[in-house]
């Protein structure tokens, strides 16, 4: 029998194993905070003079609208599944898996980007240190593709939990951010012409203070880099302790802590987003973000170097490089628990997808040749994540607005819906002014659906049921046939009344020479949703008219439902059982179309062929007849 392998995305045992919330926020921290050693640069050159307040409206974004998302996100999902999860569950048959193959290839761009994009920048802070400078400079695409590789070695090695060095990295690189962000604010105080030069400088670029907003409106989807961790946060939800009355199906510690951590981690980064954003463009030059200046990608490095010295500079700039170099791993940590929770599970995934390494050399291949593509820059590539991490918040605030509407829940709805609307909006404006991140989007979605249907295809005769349990009267019908040759007639129910049963016995009594006085057992599968791909089997007995036994199953293919009966009946009673079907008309490969597609089709070739495949002993295979 196929088997469910627990794989590197398995939930730990147990709903009150754990650790504090604060020290899990730590571990999403890698990724969310680490942003702060590019975000600040990139906004400035996105933004300009208007960056504060265009920040200020991507706070407010976060605070009013991702949060509550998220938090609801949390609710519904206390797992780790996240909002992908949701909308599987909403959406269903295969319109609901190409859906959810389309955000795991914008999740792949989001996780994929963080390694490459982090990477890119802990380069830059690396060749812009003074002690370095002359060596490393013009080797950028060299020293990331390095640091990608060294990440890459330390999954081969195996990768263990590492929350401990995470709580260690984020409160020592926020410690050195609070006292840059200090430092700067002072500088700003003590210096009382920088707010009316960059002022006056504001009104006569933008004019009243209406456009300024309406301006910052606009801009802001440039800034979504400050979104990042949300997706992050809500996965490492398991990891989390619970409380002593928390449940499997109900973890409420777990899911309080849970929105503690997303609601403390948005609060800090939201300050730090305004505080460091007001500082960097007043303080910095224009020109320095540009790229090639001193500031472009890491403006509070920037600010360290010029206001406490190259000492406490190079202090921050290693403290940034070991976070920024450490979120690509919680990005790689990621993609090893997305991808083996759906792929395989869909069939849509070669066997190797389950095994970690084989899964760390692609990522990292792929991660090599984004660097090369986009030639290590940080800001080519602020595209690409920003349109990954705005595709999954849309999508997670889609899936709490339909959650909420199920619900009838009129308020949230409505609420949520204003959320997503301004997320699409967001989303919309970030693909039209920056299309590479859709693009490399779109190459990750066409991988990922290219992939699964050859995989798919591959696998399609596998056994694929994952258990197989007969109520009471089902193992009556087995144990009172098993000490004599076990007949079963393949039906497809149609009226269900006496004359189907009876013609049908009828007919292949006489077509297959079976004698009046052998026992026959009527066998129904009815597909349930044909786009899944393993399934457990539950068999249950009937008796119709008074005299015909029938097992009725619900699976997601008719012949793999049949071959796993079959199997299970042959192991239960050391007898090969016996199966009889009637040929059906049409094309083959119509038929091989429906199966895949609906789970129909031409079934007996295929139960053999699935029987052949689970059981190459011939003599220990059931047998199947054809009339």
């Amino acid at each position: 029998m196929a088997k469910r392998q627990p794989g590197p995305h398995a939930e730990p045992e147990g709903v009150h194993e754990g650790r504090p919330w604060w020290r899990v926020m730590c571990l999403t921290g890698l990724d969310y905070f680490s942003t702060l050693g590019y975000q600040p640069g990139i906004a400035a050159l996105a933004a300009g003079l208007l960056s504060p307040l265009a920040t200020v409206v991507l706070v407010v974004v976060t605070l009013v609208g991702a949060l509550p998302v998220y938090r609801r996100v949390a609710e519904e999902s206390p797992h780790g599944q996240g909002s992908i999860a949701m909308l599987e569950r909403l959406l269903t048959f295969w319109k609901g898996k190409v859906f959810v193959l389309t955000l795991l290839g914008f999740a792949a761009t989001d996780f994929l980007i963080t390694i490459t994009l982090s990477a890119a920048d802990a380069t830059a802070h690396l060749v812009e240190n003074p002690h370095f400078t002359s060596t490393l400079n013009g080797h950028e695409v060299a020293v990331t593709l390095i640091l990608v590789g060294l990440l890459g070695a330390v999954f081969l090695k195996g990768f263990t939990e590492a929350i401990g060095i995470a709580v260690a990295l984020v409160a020592v690189y926020l410690l050195l951010n609070a006292i840059v962000v200090a430092v700067g604010l002072w500088h700003v105080w003590t210096a009382p012409q920088v707010i009316p030069d960059w002022s006056r400088a504001l009104v006569a670029e933008r004019g009243s203070p209406l456009v300024m907003i309406g301006v910052a409106l606009v801009i802001f989807p440039k800034l979504a880099l400050g979104l990042s961790g949300f997706e992050t946060g809500v996965a490492v939800m398991p990891h989390i302790e619970g409380k002593p009355g928390d449940t499997p199906e109900r973890p409420a510690g777990r899911i309080h802590g849970a929105r503690k951590l997303l609601t403390t981690a948005a609060v800090i980064m939201s300050v730090f987003l305004i505080t460091s954003s007001f500082i960097t463009t007043l303080l910095i030059p224009q020109r320095e973000f540009e790229p090639g200046g001193r500031a472009n990608g890491r403006a509070l490095a920037y600010l360290a170097h010029e206001y406490l010295g190259s000492a406490f500079g190079s202090v921050y700039d290693a403290s940034t490089i070991a976070i920024l170099w450490f979120a690509g791993a919680s990005a790689m940590a990621g993609l090893l628990n997305l991808m083996p929770r759906y792929l395989p599970r869909y069939g849509m995934a070669p066997h190797w997808a389950r095994a970690v390494r084989p899964m760390v050399l692609v990522f990292i291949a792929i991660a090599f040749l984004v660097t090369w593509i986009f030639k290590a820059d940080v800001d080519a590539q602020g595209g690409a994540y920003a349109t990954g991490v705005l595709v999954l918040i849309t999508s997670a605030a889609i899936a709490v607005t339909i959650a909420a509407r199920r619900a009838r829940q009129r308020r949230w709805t409505l609420g949520f819906g204003v959320i997503a609307a301004i997320f699409l909006y967001t989303t919309a404006v970030n693909v039209i002014e920056r299309p590479d991140g859709v693009k490399i989007g779109a190459c990750f979605i066409a991988g990922i659906l290219a992939v699964s249907l050859l995989s798919r295809v591959a696998r399609a005769f596998e056994l694929r049921v994952t258990s197989v349990t007969f109520d009471p009267l089902a193992e009556r019908f087995i144990r009172d046939t098993a000490h004599r040759r076990i007949r079963f007639i393949a039906n497809q129910p149609e009226r269900r009344d006496l004359v189907e049963y009876r013609d049908k016995q009828h007919q292949i009594r006489a077509d297959n020479d079976i004698p009046p006085e052998d026992d026959i057992i009527f066998v129904e599968v009815t597909v349930a949703d044909p786009s899944e791909f393993e399934s457990d089997l539950r068999v249950c007995g009937e008796v119709l008219h008074g005299r015909y036994r029938v097992l009725t199953l619900q699976s997601a293919t008719i012949p793999n439902a049949l071959a796993a009966l079959l199997l299970w009946v042959r192991d239960m009673t050391g007898q090969r059982p016996h199966i009889y079907f009637e040929w059906t008309e049409g094309h083959p490969l119509a038929h091989f179309l429906r199966f895949f597609l609906f789970g129909q089709g031409e079934v007996a070739p295929v139960t053999r062929e699935v029987l052949r495949e689970a059981e190459p002993d011939r003599g220990r295979r059931p047998h199947v007849h054809v009339g």
